[in-house]
C-alpha cells in the first residue's frame, strides 16, 4: 500500500525536469520569430502626412497578441488535460492533474495582463502621435471591447483555476474548459477582417478555427510537458487526445482554408487564383496552409509510428516529436496573429 502512494509522487517531482518545458518554449520562440517576420515582411509605408504609431506599437502589439493567444491556449489546453488523463487511478493521474491545474491558473493570468495590455497598444495603434484613449478605443471599436471581454473571461478562468487548486476535481473539469473556451470566443472579432458579404458564416468558421486550433496545440502541449516521465499515463492518455486532434486538424485545416479564400474572392479588385501570389494576404494564407500540412504529417508521424509503441509501454521519442510539432504550430500561430492584421487588398 505505501508504495502505490508513494509512486506516484515520485513522478510528478521529475514530471518537468527542463528538457520536458521544450515544447512550450519552442512554440514561443517559433511564434515570436514568426510574428516578427510576417510583421515586417508585410508593413507597408507610411502616407505623407499620416502619423503612425512608432516600432514599439508596430511590433509589440502583435507580439502581445501573439502571448494573448499562446497563454488562452495553454490554459485551454490544461483544462482539457484531466479529462485526457481520466479518472480511473486517482492515485496516478492526481499528481499530474494538480500541477496542471496550478498552471492553467498561471496562464489564465498572464492571458489577462495580454489582453488588457493589448487594449492600451490597440488604442496607442488607432490614434498614434499622443496619449492613447483607452476608454475611447474599448467603447468605440469592437477589437476593444472584444479585448475586456477576453480579459474578464480570463480572469474568470484563473478564479475557477484556484478554486480547483483548494478543491481539486470536485470542481468539474468541464467547467475549466467552458470558461477557457468561453474566453476564446471573442478573440476573431479582435483582429479577423470578415468579409461582410458572409459575416455570418465566416464569424461562425472563425470561432471553431479558433477553439480547434486552441484546444489541439494547448493539448499537445500539456502532454509534451506533463506527460514524457509517465509513461503508463501517456499510453493511455494519448489515444485519447490522437482522437481529439484528428478532429481539430478538420476543422482548424477546412476553416482556415474557407475564411482565407473567402476573404481573398470577396475583396474588391482582386481575383482567385492570383491573387493568392500578388497579395501579402494571399502569401500569409499560403505559408499557413504549407505550416499545417506540416504539422499535419509530423502529428500522423506520432500517430501512425510512435503510438503503437507509447501504448505497449516501449521507449519511444515522443517528447522531441512532440517538441518539433508544437515549434511548426508556433510558426503558424505566429503568421496566424499577422495575417489578422495584413489587409486584404
Amino acid at each position: 500500500m505505501t508504495a502505490t502512494t508513494e509512486r506516484p509522487a515520485v513522478a510528478d517531482r521529475r514530471a518537468t525536469p527542463a528538457r520536458n518545458r521544450i515544447p512550450a518554449a519552442g512554440l514561443t520562440v517559433a511564434g515570436v520569430l514568426a510574428v516578427v517576420t510576417a510583421t515586417w515582411l508585410t508593413r507597408t509605408e507610411a502616407a505623407p502626412g499620416i502619423p503612425m504609431p512608432g516600432a514599439v506599437v508596430e511590433y509589440g502589439l502583435p507580439v502581445v497578441r501573439l502571448v494573448l493567444d499562446l497563454a488562452a491556449t495553454a490554459t485551454l489546453g490544461l483544462s482539457l488535460l484531466p479529462k485526457l488523463l481520466g479518472f480511473d487511478d486517482p492515485d496516478r493521474t492526481e499528481p499530474v492533474a494538480a500541477r496542471a491545474r496550478h498552471w492553467a491558473v498561471a496562464f489564465s493570468l498572464v492571458w489577462c495582463a495580454a489582453a488588457l495590455l493589448s487594449a492600451v497598444l490597440g488604442a496607442a495603434e488607432v490614434m498614434p502621435g499622443g496619449v492613447p484613449d483607452v476608454a475611447a478605443y474599448v467603447n468605440g471599436i469592437g477589437s476593444g471591447q472584444g479585448m475586456i471581454v477576453s480579459a474578464s473571461c480570463a480572469l474568470a478562468s484563473a478564479a475557477v483555476g484556484m478554486l480547483a487548486v483548494r478543491f481539486g476535481e470536485k470542481v468539474p473539469a468541464e467547467l475549466r474548459v467552458l470558461v477557457a473556451g468561453f474566453g476564446l470566443l471573442p478573440l476573431p472579432v479582435t483582429g479577423h477582417a470578415s468579409n461582410w458579404y458572409w459575416h455570418d458564416l465566416s464569424m461562425v468558421s472563425m470561432e471553431l478555427h479558433v477553439i480547434g486550433a486552441c484546444a489541439w496545440v494547448g493539448g499537445l502541449v500539456a502532454l509534451g510537458v506533463l506527460l514524457p516521465r509517465h509513461r503508463d499515463l501517456l499510453a493511455s492518455t494519448l489515444p485519447r487526445f490522437s482522437r481529439l486532434a484528428t478532429y481539430a486538424l478538420l476543422v482548424v485545416g477546412l476553416s482556415g482554408l474557407f475564411n482565407g479564400l473567402v476573404e481573398l474572392a470577396l475583396s474588391p479588385g482582386e481575383t482567385l487564383p492570383g491573387s493568392l501570389v500578388t497579395t501579402r494576404y494571399g502569401w500569409l494564407v499560403i505559408a499557413k496552409a504549407v505550416l499545417t500540412g506540416v504539422v499535419a504529417l509530423l502529428g500522423a508521424n506520432i500517430r501512425w509510428r510512435l503510438l503503437p509503441a507509447i501504448t505497449r509501454r516501449e521507449p519511444a521519442a515522443f517528447a522531441a516529436w512532440a517538441a518539433l510539432e508544437v515549434t511548426v504550430m508556433g510558426l503558424a500561430f505566429g503568421v496566424a496573429v499577422a495575417l489578422t492584421r495584413t489587409p486584404v487588398a
